[in-house]
């Protein structure tokens, strides 16, 4: 490991470390909004992973664990029991199975060595299993971290922007999500390390870690877009530099055969949903995803219990969350507008030597136009080396 790797571990480790300080402080002056961590009621099922639960009077440090199971609030509650429980519930399957997989194996299944199972007679099997997703979430996010600065010397081509964009990675504002028992940190790691490895040049191992990816989240399907442009990229490579046709064919169909790969364990999720809610029951008690043509209950569960639809979220009552929200918009459209800005600047050379290559008179018209202004272009260009790669 480069020095400079050493040092975004250090960043990743210290911001963790920071952000698990400021929850525990904020935990302990004040009592979470989200009280549903508290409601635990038994699994449906007898052969659910619940049977390793320890009787409150059996656990050694019932507070502990409590204090534990207490923190887990939000998406991290429906985590926690579809790795306890199972998937029991309609809308327990808007929730991709990749964490709670991790969570039950690390508490359980995996050698004693490295596993969290010791304690689940000290703080109780659902402590647990939350201390699993907190250790592996922190975990993965520094390793992450490690992957989004490899990928950024790999695209960037400048040691100083991509420490600068790990630093930020480290300490974006989302961050607390990295360090909570969501599937944000496994997504991270898995496309971060997917997509190092693809323009790195081995597609075997970015296809499989890509594949992982849509197993954490539903989003992790667009990263096809990702080997659409690689393919695109060789088909031009084969049409301008080999002057090959037929070479530029093959790099299409093996991007599209890998692009829907990376879609085939988000549909094989949404199955394996449809075969436990809507084959076993009779026509009347049938839900209504079920009836339609294209069952799609992912999009039910969102639109149904979480209101999630296009523009439904731009409402008046979301007014505070845009205000909490604007410093970092804010910030995040001055780069684009600034990026582009430089960025017509940056390729008004590329056009100028292509309306020098036609006698279109128009065309040179239009090149004396933008060029009226060449030195403070120039100038721009000398020094913008660093704003475009950043």
């Amino acid at each position: 490991m480069q020095e400079a790797e050493r040092s975004v571990l250090r960043l990743a480790i210290l911001s963790r470390f920071l952000l698990l300080t400021l929850i525990i402080t904020w935990r302990s002056l004040f009592p979470p909004y989200d009280s549903s961590a508290h409601l635990n009621p038994s699994c449906l099922s007898s052969t659910s992973d619940a049977s390793l639960a320890e009787p409150a009077d059996v656990v050694l440090w019932p507070r502990v664990g409590a204090a534990i199971e207490g923190s887990v609030v939000w998406d991290g509650v429906y985590f926690v029991r579809i790795a306890e429980c199972g998937y029991e519930y309609e809308q327990s399957y808007a929730f991709l199975p990749l964490l709670p997989i991790s969570m039950a194996l690390l508490s359980r299944s995996v050698p004693a060595a490295c596993s969290f199972a010791p304690l689940i007679r000290v703080i109780g099997y659902r402590a647990v299993l939350a201390l699993s997703g907190y250790a592996l979430n922190n975990l993965a996010f520094v390793v992450a971290a490690i992957y989004f600065y490899r990928l950024s010397i790999l695209i960037l081509k400048d040691s100083r922007a991509s420490f600068l964009a790990s630093a930020l990675f480290c300490f974006n504002p989302a961050s607390i999500f990295y360090s909570s028992v969501y599937s944000e940190s496994l997504y991270a790691l898995s496309s971060l390390c997917g997509l190092f490895y693809l323009f790195f040049g081995s597609n075997a191992m970015s296809m499989l870690l890509l594949c992982v990816c849509g197993a954490a989240r539903s989003n992790g399907a667009i990263n096809a877009g990702y080997i659409c442009f690689m393919s695109l990229l060789q088909s031009y490579d084969a049409i301008i530099q080999k002057k090959s046709a037929k070479l530029a064919v093959l790099p299409i169909v093996a991007g599209v055969a890998r692009s829907i790969c990376l879609f085939i364990p988000f549909a094989a999720f949404q199955a394996y949903g449809y075969y436990n809610i809507c084959l076993f029951v009779t026509s009347d008690d049938l839900r209504p995803w079920c009836k339609s043509r294209a069952p799609n209950l992912y999009g039910y569960l969102q639109s149904h219990y979480w209101g999630v639809g296009f523009m439904r979220y731009f409402q008046v009552n979301q007014l505070p969350n845009f205000l909490l929200a604007s410093p970092i918009l804010s910030i995040a459209t001055a780069s684009i507008i600034c990026y582009g800005d430089f960025l017509q600047q940056y390729l008004q050379p590329l056009r100028k030597r292509a309306c020098m290559a036609t006698d279109s008179m128009p065309c040179q018209l239009e090149s004396e136009r933008l060029f009226s202004g060449s030195n403070s272009s120039s100038k721009m260009l000398k020094g913008g080396n660093t704003l475009l790669v950043g």
